[in-house]
């Protein structure tokens, strides 16, 4: 799709064009035509020009439309300010504090419209406000599109689109490096990361989802400054993470991640545990929770945060879990110990709200009851609302390797049968061997006083 761009390079790679101006190029010289953007964006740019300003569609929607895919968002850049922007638009709103954008809602798509953003390198901006580590903590310095350009994170991100015109503006050599199939920060790879450390989780989805190698000048300083990610709030990391793992990529983002020490910033608990599983099977069974996921989304499955971080956690609370049950705890009160310490420590790195962390540690108290199936039990669990995720986390296990003595199995064949079926399962179970029967122990009476006479 991007054959009819070479002849816009020189022979070296490098456009023609000197790279102070954008390189620009026309209708009919690049495979996009106004089709591949929605009818949103494109009534976003319509108004805006209508009204004197510039506006582009910009960015990931861009870069994913030369690639042949279809984008999911689209968003749109221009010179209006957020207050400028929702004066045009009845249904937007400016949200951020930090990165203040508008969303306006065209039917049911919303367009993110973002200003021009401009360099603040004098330090004397008050609208920009960076921490002693070189982090952004606000950033609404505003300016023009050259500046805009420069301020973007990787140069197949710096493309900027005219439905209009039909016209495709390069500022930062990114047709070149989507071409080669390459991420390239754009600037020095350090200061951009220090800006913001989730550019190296970006760097990392990216890579996973297209396909791409990070540049090894923009790879570098990856392993070093992964630590950065502690200083990220942890509200920001949670819709991160829902990124990095919902895209339909989990498996090859994990191992990016993996690769470059950043899943341990984001969840400590269970990297220990892994760096100490000499079997590899927490490593097998998070990588078999994230096939399953990406299966799912292809498939246009549900796919539950919930359920992703319940696997993403549970080498932690599995392990906490035996602890607790080697000092003595019973096996439904060591797993609820280990959920609620697990879950406490990990909102401390990423907020889990708890419409997610509830259900969550539900699944898990459900890993100890569903092999208790005999009597009324095996009815009573399948009516619960989180016996089907916690039957699916059964089958997960079994999956990884985990012998559960035919428990998923099991539970499948109860599903399935009906009403006399569903006894004759349970029925043959037959009891349990007495010395796997636990008994709870009584306190001894107290004797009786004597009674007199």
């Amino acid at each position: 799709m991007l054959k009819r761009l070479i002849k816009f390079l020189s022979p070296n790679g490098t456009p023609r064009a000197a790279r102070r101006a954008p390189h620009v190029i026309p209708s009919g010289s690049h495979p996009l035509t106004p089709d591949h953007i929605s009818s949103g964006a494109r009534n976003v740019v319509d108004v805006l020009k209508g009204q004197g300003y510039q506006a582009y569609v910009v960015g990931g929607c861009v870069r994913d439309a030369l690639l042949g895919l279809h984008p999911k968002d689209f968003d749109v850049a221009t010179d209006a300010t957020p207050e400028q922007v929702t004066a045009l638009f009845r249904r937007s709103r400016i949200i951020g504090r930090r990165f203040r954008i508008v969303h306006v809602h065209m039917g049911r798509e919303v367009i993110e419209v973002t200003t021009f953003r401009a360099g603040h390198g004098d330090g004397n901006h008050k609208d920009a406000v960076q921490s002693d580590q070189g982090m952004l903590l606000r950033d609404n310095v505003f300016g023009n599109i050259d500046e805009d350009a420069r301020r973007r994170d990787f140069t197949a991100n710096a493309l900027y689109y005219d439905p209009q015109a039909n016209t495709l503006y390069d500022y930062a050599n990114g047709v070149r490096d989507i071409e080669s199939r390459t991420l390239v920060v754009i600037g020095d790879p350090e200061t951009r990361y220090r800006e913001d450390p989730v550019r190296m989780l970006r760097a990392a989805r990216f890579a996973a989802k297209l396909g791409f190698s990070i540049s090894p000048e923009s790879a570098a300083p990856i392993v070093p400054l992964s630590g950065l990610i502690a200083d990220v709030p942890p509200a920001r990391l949670f819709d991160e993470v829902l990124k990095l793992f919902l895209s339909g990529h989990a498996l090859a983002t994990f191992r990016q991640l993996q690769d470059y020490q950043l899943s341990a910033q984001l969840f400590p608990q269970t990297a220990e545990i892994l760096a100490r599983d000499s079997s590899g099977f927490y490593l097998d069974f998070i990588e078999q929770a994230l096939t399953n996921t990406d299966k799912r989304i292809r498939t246009n499955q549900r796919v539950t945060p919930a359920f992703l971080f319940a696997a993403l956690l549970w080498p932690a609370v599995n392990h906490m879990r035996a602890e607790f049950e080697a000092r003595g705890e019973t096996p439904a009160m060591a797993i609820q110990k280990a959920g609620g310490l697990v879950v406490a420590r990990q909102v401390n790195r990423i907020a889990i709200p708890r419409r997610f962390s509830q259900p969550m540690r539900e699944i898990w108290d459900l890993q100890q009851r569903l092999p208790n199936r005999t009597g009324t039990r095996a009815g009573h669990l399948v009516s619960l609302p989180r016996f089907r995720a916690a039957y699916d986390f059964v089958l997960l296990r079994e999956q990884a390797g985990e012998d559960l003595n035919g428990l998923g199995h099991w539970w499948t064949r109860y599903q399935d049968a009906d009403e006399s079926g569903r006894r004759k399962l349970v029925e043959a179970l037959g009891r349990e061997p007495a010395a796997k029967r636990k008994r709870r122990r009584r306190a001894p009476r107290k004797p009786r006083p004597p009674t007199e006479s």
